[in-house]
């Protein structure tokens, strides 16, 4: 293997951007990540760029298995909605307007 590679980069140590609870998603820079233990803001926090995950789902739209979705990086939930959300993967299963919680296939593009 070369001498200069790190690691895969599939889980990474950031700095937390907000108070995060494991589990929440959240955006450093140009990366998504879902934080894997809770941590103060500005404290390090292990996480995981990819993966299929059960995020916080914006209400009021309902997402078809396949769907790209975003995160919006103000309500801190992932979204159908482009605008100026970051693309951070698809929907794995389809998920009712009304609910609060969507399985997402997070795929670890960087914006």
């Amino acid at each position: 293997m070369a001498r200069n590679f790190v690691q895969p980069g599939d889980a990474l140590t950031l700095i937390a951007p907000r108070t995060l609870a494991s589990g929440d998603g959240f955006v450093v820079g140009g990366i998504f990540a879902v934080a894997l233990a809770a941590a103060a803001t500005g404290k390090p926090v292990e996480a995981r760029r990819v993966g299929v995950w059960d995020l916080t789902k914006a209400a009021g739209a309902a997402w078809t298995a396949g769907q790209k979705v975003y995160w919006d990086n103000t309500a801190f939930n992932v979204t159908a909605t482009v605008g100026t959300n970051m693309l951070i993967g698809a929907a794995t299963q389809a998920a009712a307007s009304a609910a609060v919680v969507g399985r997402v296939l997070v795929t670890g593009q960087v914006a």
